[in-house]
C-alpha cells in the first residue's frame, strides 16, 4: 500500500464523515447524493482491498456488515431504568409535590420537559470520541448488541465532532431510534407492493429493523435517532441536564428541537397542552411528554426506586390505537357513487374517542391486506381523519371469517355498478345520478361547514329530508318552512325556528365557498380560491372557456376538466340560477388577495413543514391564502416556496434537491410584511 492511498483513504474518510453530519444534524448538504455515492463507493474499493485502512468510524459500516450468527449480550454500566407515568395534570402535581418533599419545601425546582418519542431505546457508547458499541435497553440490566446495526444509521456520529470541546474518554448515550410518518408509510407502500407484510407502526418497524441480523437490511431501513440522556460519564462535567443536552449537540448528537427546559411546574403542564396540539403535525410519533428535574445535583438527592428514577416521569398521551373485532363490512356510496367499504367494528375506546368504524378505501386495498369480517385487527386514529385498520393479526383467526365481496349492485338505488381506473388501483362507482345516497352526499356536502355552514342540518335531519321527498336538489333546502320542519320527527317547533333562521343566515356566502359548495369533481377549497381570483363574479366563471381555466396557476388538468363541464351542463346552471333566485347572494370575500407586484406568494406553490414557533400551521396557511398562494401538501419540481420551522423532515431534504427556495420563519414573517 502506498502512501497516496493512505491519505486518500483519511481524507474520504474525514470528508464523509464531516457531509453526513451536515446532511444528518444540520439539515444543509453542501453536496448532492450523487457525488457523496461516488465518494463512499471509492472509500469501499479501498478498505475492501486494504482492510488495516478501515476504521470502527469509517463512513463505509453505515452499509452493513456480514451477518450475525445471533446478539451478543452486554451489561449497562448504570442500568436503563423505565418510568412511572402520569395520566392527568394532578399524577404531575403530585409528582412534584414528592420532590419538594425529598429535597425540603424551601428548595426551588426547574424542570425540562422532552417529547416522548415512541421508538425503541438504544445506549450509545463512544471511548475516546469514536462509537464502539451499541446495546438494546433490554430488561435495563443486560441489553443486546446491535452495533453493526446502529452504525448504518445515518444520523448516529460514528465519531464525536470536537470542533469547542475534547471528546470524553467515556461516554454512554442513551437515545430512541425512531422512523419518521413520511418514511414509515413509503416503506410500507413498499413492502405492500412486493407483497410483503406491513408494519403496525413506526416503532415496530424500528424494532424489527434493529434486530436484524444481516445489517445490509438494517442499512435499506429509514432509521433515525434522538438522543436525551446518558449512562455512565468519564471526563466530562455539567450542572444540568439542558446544559447536557447542549454539549450532546456540540459533539454532532441529534437532540430533540421541541424540548423546553428552566421551566416552573405550572409552564410545564402548558408545554403538555403544547406539545399535545402539536401532535398530529410532527413529521415522528409521539405518546407523551417526559418531564425531568434539570438540576443534575437535585437528581442524585432524589436518587431512584428499583424501576424508575424519582426525578423523572412520562405524562402520557390517550392511546392513539386500540385492538378491536371487525363485526361487519358495509359499503358507502359518496356524492359521486364511489364506493367505499366500511369496517363495522365493535367499539373500542381510542384516544378518549369511542371508534365503531374504520375506512378500508377500496375493494383492492381489502384484497392486498386480506381483511375478513370477523378478524381481529389494530385500529388507529390520527387527529380528524377517519380511523383506519393498520394490521390484521392472522395468527388469531379461527376459521369462521368471512371474505369481503364487492356488491355488482348499488346498496341503495340497486342500478348496475361500474369500475373505473385510477392510478393503480379501480373504484367501483354507482352511475345512476338520482342515488339516493349520492343526492344525500351531497347535501351534506352543500351545507357542510366549510360550504354554506348551515347549522342545524346534520347527517339524519339531511336523511329525513330526502328520504321524505322534501329535498331533490340544492335548491330545495331554501324552500324549507318552520312548519314543516316541525313536523319531522325529533324536530321541535323551536329547533325549527332556529334552523330556518340558520338556512336564512347562510344565504350570503363568498365565491370561493359557493364554487366550493357545488362539489364540483376535482375541486376542494384551494381549487375553488384560485378560480375566484381569476374571475371578478360567477357570472364570468359560467361563460369562461377550457383554456381560461387551464391558464390559472394550481389548476390542474382534471380541474380544469371537471370545473368547464360542470358549467358547460345546462342542468347545472339551471340549478345556480334556482339558488340566486331564491336569495342566495354572494358577497365580496375580504380573504381574496389584491394580486400586486409586490407580492411575493401570489399565485405560487408553497409547502410548509416543521413547526412555527409564532404561529399554528393552520393560521400560517390562512394568511398564505389570504396573499393568493396555492398551499400544498407536498414538494415537487413546481413548488416556489418551501417554508421550514423546527424539526423540518424530509420536505426539506426533497425541495433542496428539487432547488426550491427554502424560508425559515424569521425569513416567511418578513415576506408576509410585504403582502
Amino acid at each position: 500500500m502506498n502512501e497516496e492511498i493512505r491519505k486518500e483513504a483519511l481524507s474520504l474518510q474525514r470528508e464523509l464523515t464531516e457531509h453526513s453530519y451536515r446532511y444528518h444534524a444540520q439539515d444543509d448538504p453542501v453536496i448532492s447524493d450523487i457525488e457523496y455515492d461516488k465518494m463512499l463507493k471509492r472509500l469501499i474499493e479501498i478498505e475492501e482491498e486494504f482492510s488495516e485502512l478501515s476504521s470502527p468510524d469509517s463512513p463505509t459500516k453505515r452499509v452493513g456488515a456480514p451477518p450475525l450468527d445471533s446478539f451478543e449480550k452486554a451489561v449497562h454500566s448504570v442500568p436503563m431504568l423505565s418510568l412511572d407515568n402520569a395520566f392527568n395534570d394532578q399524577d404531575v402535581l403530585e409528582f412534584h409535590k414528592r420532590i419538594l418533599r425529598l429535597i425540603g419545601q424551601e428548595e426551588t425546582v426547574t424542570y425540562i420537559a422532552e417529547p416522548k418519542l415512541d421508538g425503541v431505546a438504544v445506549e450509545l457508547r463512544y471511548e475516546n470520541g469514536t462509537l464502539v458499541r451499541a446495546a438494546t435497553r433490554g430488561d435495563g440490566v443486560t441489553g443486546e448488541v446491535i452495533t453493526q446495526n446502529v452504525r448504518t444509521i445515518g444520523s448516529v456520529p460514528l465519531r464525536l465532532k470536537e470542533d469547542r470541546l475534547k471528546a470524553p474518554e467515556l461516554l454512554e448515550v442513551r437515545g430512541e431510534v425512531i422512523i419518521k410518518k413520511a418514511d414509515f408509510k413509503k416503506l410500507n407502500k413498499t413492502r405492500l407492493d412486493n407483497q410483503e407484510s406491513i408494519f403496525a407502526n413506526p416503532r415496530n418497524a424500528a424494532a424489527g429493523s434493529l434486530r436484524q441480523l444481516d445489517s445490509k437490511v438494517t442499512a435499506k431501513r429509514p432509521l433515525d435517532i434522538f438522543v436525551y440522556g446518558t449512562g455512565l460519564v468519564q471526563g466530562l462535567e455539567f450542572k444540568s441536564h439542558s446544559m447536557l443536552l447542549e454539549i450532546l449537540k456540540e459533539f454532532g448528537l441529534p437532540v430533540n428541537p421541541n424540548i423546553r427546559a428552566g421551566l416552573a411546574i405550572d409552564k410545564v403542564l402548558s408545554a403538555y397542552k403544547d406539545l399535545e396540539a402539536q401532535r398530529e403535525e410532527l413529521p415522528y410519533e409521539i405518546d407523551g411528554m417526559v418531564i425531568k428535574v434539570d438540576e443534575i445535583e437535585i437528581q442524585r438527592q432524589l436518587g431512584e426506586k428499583i424501576k424508575s428514577p424519582r426525578w423523572a416521569i412520562a405524562y402520557k398521551f390517550l392511546a392513539m390505537q386500540n385492538t378491536t373485532t371487525i363485526k361487519d363490512i358495509v359499503v358507502q356510496v359518496g356524492r359521486t357513487g364511489v364506493l367505499t367499504p366500511v369496517a363495522v367494528l365493535e367499539s373500542v375506546n381510542i384516544g378518549g374517542v369511542m371508534v365503531s368504524r374504520a375506512t378500508l378505501h377500496n375493494e383492492d386495498e381489502i384484497r392486498r391486506k386480506d381483511i375478513r369480517i370477523g378478524d381481529k385487527v389494530l385500529v388507529m386514529r390520527a387527529g380528524d381523519v377517519i380511523p383506519k385498520i393498520v394490521k390484521i393479526f392472522e395468527d388469531e383467526r379461527k376459521g369462521t371469517e368471512i371474505p369481503f365481496e364487492m356488491p355488482e349492485q348499488c346498496p341503495v338505488c340497486h342500478s348496475k355498478i361500474e369500475k373505473f381506473k385510477l392510478d393503480r388501483s379501480y373504484i367501483n362507482r354507482c352511475v345512476n345520478a338520482s342515488c339516493q345516497a349520492q343526492l344525500k352526499e351531497r347535501i351534506r356536502h352543500f351545507v357542510s361547514k366549510k360550504a354554506f355552514d348551515i347549522e342545524g342540518l346534520g347527517r339524519k335531519i339531511v336523511d329525513q329530508l330526502v328520504d321524505e321527498g322534501m329535498i331533490r336538489s340544492f335548491f330545495d333546502v331554501f324552500t324549507l318552512e318552520k312548519e314543516k320542519l316541525s313536523g319531522l320527527e325529533r324536530q321541535a317547533e323551536k329547533s325549527a325556528a332556529n334552523l330556518t333562521e340558520a338556512i336564512e343566515k347562510s344565504k350570503k356566502i363568498t365565491l370561493p365557498r359557493f364554487l366550493y359548495a357545488l362539489g364540483i369533481e376535482h375541486t376542494g377549497e384551494n381549487s375553488a380560491r384560485l378560480i375566484s381570483q381569476r374571475f371578478s363574479s360567477l357570472d364570468d366563471i359560467m361563460v369562461a372557456s377550457m383554456a381560461d381555466f387551464e391558464s390559472i396557476h394550481g389548476i390542474g388538468p382534471e380541474t380544469a376538466s371537471g370545473v368547464y363541464s360542470f358549467f358547460s351542463n345546462e342542468e347545472n346552471k339551471t340549478i345556480i340560477r334556482q339558488l340566486l333566485n331564491s336569495g342566495v347572494e354572494i358577497k365580496k370575500d375580504e380573504l381574496l388577495p389584491i394580486e400586486t407586484q409586490d407580492n411575493p406568494f401570489h399565485q405560487k406553490r408553497v409547502v410548509l413543514t416543521g413547526t412555527l414557533a409564532s404561529m399554528a400551521r393552520s393560521e400560517a396557511e390562512r394568511l398564505l391564502g389570504k396573499s393568493g398562494a396555492v398551499v400544498t401538501s407536498s414538494v415537487s419540481s413546481k413548488t416556489d416556496f418551501l417554508i421550514a420551522g423546527t424539526d423540518a423532515g424530509s420536505k426539506l431534504d426533497k425541495a433542496k434537491k428539487a432547488g426550491v427556495r427554502i424560508l425559515d420563519e424569521s425569513e416567511f414573517l418578513v415576506k408576509m410584511k410585504e403582502v
